[in-house]
């Protein structure tokens, strides 16, 4: 790893992570850089925007929308406007986490010597991508919550309305009709999990930096539950077709390049060895971690079995719609799950937020390597079964950023120099 460090800031303009640990549990000043980062790509992804709407809007118009064959009444696209503008930010939002993720797992997984990419501008574009997504996520959402009073079919006085469109929206479980039950479900908890999981960064003073990369690991639930929802209710995908077929086939590089994160790590210390030195020797550890990586070529094999057959979920216009699976209960039973997974990991690693002074100071130093012993001691004896389960089930999901000194300002403002 030492060899990124060539983009890293001089040891003057780095204050020690020790210290800005003491300034407070949230890194407001880091997250207040990272939005003045992000706004050339925001407004990147705001012309994305405009461009998707306008090809919506010219395809209701001249009658080939996928959308209006569904749903026929909504054909004016002038009355409709703001579904529309929703349907834009909800493909601009999934193609900025579909951006965001595969610059993490670039940043975390192998650096080949011919990647001309430093890690440390990956890193930051990471971080920035990663807000743009939260933003075109609520925008997508609101923009439907707008849509909803505006058309107020049940003919409610404002009040009412108001607070109806609100639930259907921001209330998981809200949404009471049709695909919506489930689909509206899956993608507000993508969104309110992005929040928490994207933004732990800025937290990682006060929750240690191995409590922080663990559980930013989970951030590929997100995109998963983005995807998910957008096959399931997406009306552009709606029917089986080319498009469709495309969106599946774009999820194989992202799968591929989760397999190669876990293989083959950027921390050597992450690296899963089954003989010689340093090998894996605790059997419920080992198992978890191999779980992990057959469950990612388990994954790569049926998108490609998806894209080649063709078999992808899809509607027919004059078949009979398939029945709703899953049920909600379901899906609460996987979130429950992710929420015990995550608890746990959080758990094991509590005490590293108290690490000691020395072993900050270390990890601020040029040069020092991020997977050495500075993070602190894990919590727990050596081979306790929580240790092992909740360690494992977090190096199953892909990290994105170290705890370097470019988490300062000012190391940011010198690598975007």
């Amino acid at each position: 790893m030492t060899g990124d460090r060539a983009t890293d800031p001089e040891p003057e303009k780095t204050e020690p992570a020790g210290v800005r640990g003491r300034r407070g549990g949230f890194d407001g000043q880091g997250l207040r850089a990272d939005l003045r980062g992000a706004v050339p790509d925001a407004s990147l992804a705001l012309l994305a925007t405009g461009l998707i709407f306008g090809w919506l809007y010219v395809r209701v118009e001249n009658g080939t929308s996928a959308t209006t064959q569904v749903m026929p009444m909504i054909a004016d696209a002038d009355e409709f406007w703001m579904y529309w503008l929703c349907q834009a930010f909800g493909w601009s939002g999934l193609l900025w986490a579909y951006i965001t993720i595969v610059f993490g797992l670039l940043r975390s997984g192998p650096r080949p010597k011919w990647r001309r990419l430093p890690a440390a501008r990956l890193e930051k574009w990471h971080r920035t991508t990663s807000l743009t997504t939260i933003a075109l996520m609520f925008l997508h959402a609101f923009l439907f919550f707008a849509e909803l009073i505006r058309d107020n079919e049940e003919n409610l006085p404002w009040g009412s309305r108001v607070f109806t469109a609100f639930v259907d929206v921001f209330v998981p479980g809200g949404y009471a009709t049709g695909t919506g039950r489930v689909a509206i479900l899956l993608g507000l908890i993508a969104f309110y999990l992005a929040i928490p999981l994207g933004l732990a960064f800025y937290l990682r003073h006060a929750t240690g930096s191995r409590m922080w990369r663990a559980l930013h690991r989970f951030i590929v639930v997100v995109y998963v539950l983005s995807v998910w929802h957008t096959l399931l209710y997406g009306t552009n995908v709606w029917y089986d077709g080319s498009f469709r077929t495309l969106v599946w086939a774009l999820q194989m590089p992202v799968a591929a390049l989760l397999l190669l994160r876990l293989l083959e790590p950027a921390r050597p210390a992450e690296r899963l060895r089954l003989r010689g030195p340093g090998r894996e020797s605790r059997p419920l550890r080992l198992t978890y971690r191999l779980a992990g990586r057959l469950a990612v070529v388990a994954t790569v094999l049926g998108l490609l079995a998806v894209v080649v057959s063709g078999v992808d979920g899809g509607r027919t216009p004059d078949g009979a719609s398939p029945g709703l699976w899953p049920e909600q209960w379901v899906i609460w039973a996987g979130l429950l799950a992710l929420t015990l997974a995550a608890t746990g990991v959080a758990y094991r690693l509590r005490r590293s937020a108290a690490a000691p002074p020395h072993a900050a100071a270390r990890r601020s130093r040029p040069g020092a390597d991020a997977d050495s012993p500075a993070d602190g001691p894990a919590d727990g004896p050596a081979d306790s079964p929580l240790r092992g389960s909740a360690e494992s089930l977090a190096e199953s999901l892909p990290d994105s950023l170290p705890d370097s000194p470019l988490d300062s300002p000012a190391g940011q403002d010198a690598e975007a120099r």
